[in-house]
């Protein structure tokens, strides 16, 4: 390689870091939002989630901060739990008819590594295990003196198994004039669909305020690469929000504990995501509601929670009210979530897999390299296709470049003369060498456009 390309190709791997500089510095990530302190608690007994301490009954159930639990093993817990089974084509487990959680979810399409003969990915684990990971639906009483259902409320199923095209209602009364029913539905891959109604038999009106929570105990491993975003995410305000659980969360704890608040959103999502897995909430897309993420390690555990709650909704005597959610749990398939973002209208929905900085390249680059990979059946192909079509795509800007650099090859004679003619002077050596570029109609930088 000649030393006029050798400058060449410095100077093109010093632009490339100028642009990757000046990219980050114009499109900074948005700061998370100041963590916030609640002062006053209080254990929600009718309005919230399991074994939870809380602030102010209007926020849906937070971390717990209540004292440790036995822990207990998976199966023996789903053993001894009154529970409606799921099946479908992507996933099993089961629904716990104690507080109606989604507590108990297998992958059954995945496995914990490439052998056959490897424990498929369990994805939910049931409150009481060291790991438990679920999620939950309920109402906020709007006004004292009502009975909602609890965490440890025991529900009625109409229906033995959850399946596609196969929804189970879960019931109950709280004896004094109101009736709560959980209908819910799953399609063939990895969306529910719960619908909560409250009939008001009273005589009198009562406000209710619908909340959805994913709650999950203990850290879990991180492959920590700075361009593959794992914990707490969603889009809240409109903003795509990545949490870490280390700087965002525990480091801005306050007394072993991390409230971070969003306003008003509509048609956004929240959850906690895995490198291949995501569990997140969907509120009604017309609607707004309030988004949350916590943290607390102040019982000698990490916990993480996510939750939304909407605002109060009236029940008229002798009314009703329903309210319907979402909620994703499975594997980060794109076209999967593609598709649910545009039926379902949720706001960016597809940022759930970390594209890195240059989404607006890495996306379409990916999508071209699935549709190779489905035409001919094996990456490695796709590979070559999608490599074959770039440097077609970029075949003039290249042709342009290979002929400026055999161009500045044929001046290599001229230059040296000009260098030994006016070595000591380099003002007037730069001045002739650009006349010469410029009558011979060459573009020193032109070799440095397929690099960039």
């Amino acid at each position: 390689m000649g030393s006029q390309e050798q400058k060449n190709l410095v100077l093109a791997i010093a632009l490339s870091v100028a642009i990757l500089f000046a990219f980050t510095l114009l499109n900074p990530p948005p700061p998370a939002p100041e963590s916030s302190e609640t002062s006053q608690t209080e254990t929600r007994g009718a309005t919230g989630v399991e074994g939870v301490e809380v602030p102010a009954p209007d926020i849906p159930g937070a971390p717990a901060t209540a004292p440790e639990v036995d822990l207990r093993d998976r199966t023996a817990i789903l053993e001894n739990t009154a529970r409606v089974a799921i099946t479908t084509p992507r996933l099993k487990g089961s629904i716990s008819l104690d507080g109606g959680r989604l507590d108990d979810l297998i992958l059954t399409g995945y496995r914990e590594t490439l052998a056959p003969s490897s424990p498929q990915i369990e994805l939910l684990q049931p409150q009481g295990t060291a790991d438990a990971y679920f999620a939950t639906f309920g109402w906020v009483a709007g006004q004292p003196g009502l009975s909602v259902p609890t965490p440890e409320t025991r529900w009625e199923a109409a229906g033995a198994q959850l399946a596609p095209d196969q929804p189970v209602t879960l019931s109950w009364d709280n004896g004094a004039g109101l009736r709560f029913e959980r209908i819910l539905e799953v399609d063939q891959n990895y969306l529910f669909t719960i619908t909560q109604r409250i009939v008001n038999t009273t005589g009198g009106a009562v406000a209710m305020k619908p909340f959805g929570a994913i709650s999950r105990r203990g850290t879990p491993e991180t492959l920590g690469f700075y361009i593959l975003h794992e914990g707490p995410l969603g889009v809240l305000e409109g903003e795509l929000k990545e949490l870490d659980y280390d700087d965002d969360l525990k480091e801005e704890a306050q007394n072993g504990r991390t409230t971070l608040k969003y306003g008003q959103s509509t048609g956004g999502w929240l959850g906690i995501t895995d490198k291949y897995w995501l569990v997140a909430l969907i509120p009604d897309t017309d609607q707004p509601f309030e988004g949350r993420f916590l943290y607390t390690g102040a019982t000698g555990f990490d916990k993480y929670q996510a939750d939304f709650e909407r605002e109060a909704l009236t029940v008229p005597a002798g009314g009703e009210v329903a309210v319907t959610s979402h909620l994703f749990a499975g594997a980060k398939v794109v076209e999967l979530i593609d598709n649910y973002e545009q039926q379902l209208g949720i706001d960016k929905f597809d940022r759930a897999v970390d594209f890195g900085w240059f989404y607006f390249l890495t996306k379409p680059l990916f999508s071209l390299l699935h549709w190779f990979y489905i035409q001919l059946g094996n990456f490695g192909l796709a590979i070559l296709a999608l490599t074959v079509v770039i440097k077609l795509a970029f075949f003039p800007l290249a042709n342009k470049s290979y002929r400026s650099m055999a161009k500045m090859r044929a001046l290599q004679p001229e230059m040296v003369k000009m260098r030994e003619r006016f070595g000591e002077d380099r003002q007037r050596l730069n001045q002739e060498m650009m006349e010469l570029y410029k009558r011979e109609k060459v573009n020193p930088m032109a070799g440095c456009l397929p690099i960039l």
